[in-house]
């Protein structure tokens, strides 16, 4: 079962949609699970629909929502700053927690790549999420750019770009839109996995956002909540070092994985071993019924 939703971040109203188990009674109240979807993406992409229709079928109650500037969100389309991103997860906990078929106490927050990052930095300065689960997501803005845009080349085109941008907006006030690929290669053959819909262009004050972005300096806050940390060993597109690097950081109970038979995408992957390896955790550190010591 689903429900169309709304729901206010600021001034700014969000689209979500909220799904339920069809075995949940009138009188009872489940932990909710938001997914959070990827950098320009939206809440219909593979990577948010199939986690959310596992979620709900293991009996959670969930929420797939558009970031502001996002698929039927408001907000300027293509401006993503991160901090916003978080106030936006914050306003859905929020929403999560008015309803009636919720458990306000038990909400955990699942993020891919950049929704991961936004994912870990929620839980470091929201202390209403419950549990975190990060796939393919990344800790430090700037040392993600350095393993995204490799050589000498590579890396003077990327700063020249955030340069030209910053330049643009002092003398025209107005943001300069750059391509996608330029802030975030993605490998021409995992480029079919971009959702239809997802933004093409961005402000270069999104990829300024994302340098200052530092999801590693506040998950050891997310303790004794339990994070868990899901990465390809051979990602073509945000750098494996970036989980490792949080788990070292992180305070337990924390687990890191990382698999070889999966991409950056792994949530729209269904793989067997990345399926179990989230129910299993889910069941010892966010069940359904009752809390856990941890």
């Amino acid at each position: 079962m689903e429900e169309k939703v709304t729901f206010k971040s600021g001034e700014l109203t969000l689209s979500g949609v909220v799904h339920w188990p069809d075995d949940i009674t009138k009188a009872e109240q489940r932990p909710a699970v938001l997914v959070l979807h990827g950098f320009g993406s939206r809440k219909s992409a593979g990577n948010v629909t199939g986690p959310t229709n596992m979620f709900v079928k293991w009996g959670y109650v969930v929420l797939r929502f558009d970031m502001r500037g996002c698929g039927e969100s408001e907000g300027l389309p293509g401006h993503l700053l991160c901090l916003e991103q978080v106030d936006d997860t914050r306003a859905a906990i929020t929403f999560m927690q008015s309803r009636p078929e919720v458990d306000p106490n038990r909400v955990a927050v699942v993020g891919s790549s950049f929704g991961a990052a936004v994912a870990v930095y929620t839980g470091g300065v929201d202390e209403r999420v419950s549990a975190v689960i990060s796939s393919g997501g990344w800790g430090n803005g700037e040392r993600k750019f350095r393993g995204q845009h490799l050589g000498h080349e590579a890396w003077t085109k990327f700063t020249t770009m955030l340069e030209t941008g910053k330049k643009h907006r002092e003398e025209t006030g107005e943001p300069l839109y750059v391509d996608r690929y330029e802030i975030v290669p993605i490998p021409e053959h995992l480029r079919a996995n971009m959702p239809s819909g997802s933004v093409q262009k961005f402000t270069a004050d999104t990829a300024l956002g994302m340098m200052e972005f530092a999801a590693e300096d506040v998950i050891e806050h997310i303790a004794p909540r339990p994070v868990l940390l899901l990465h390809s060993s051979v990602d073509s597109v945000t750098p494996t070092e970036q989980s490792i690097e949080m788990f070292k950081r992180a305070g337990q109970p924390v687990d890191l994985h990382l698999t070889a038979d999966t991409d950056h995408f792994m949530m729209a992957e269904s793989n067997t071993r990345v399926i179990n390896v989230i129910h299993d955790w889910l069941e010892k550190y966010f069940p359904i019924k009752g809390a856990v010591d941890v």
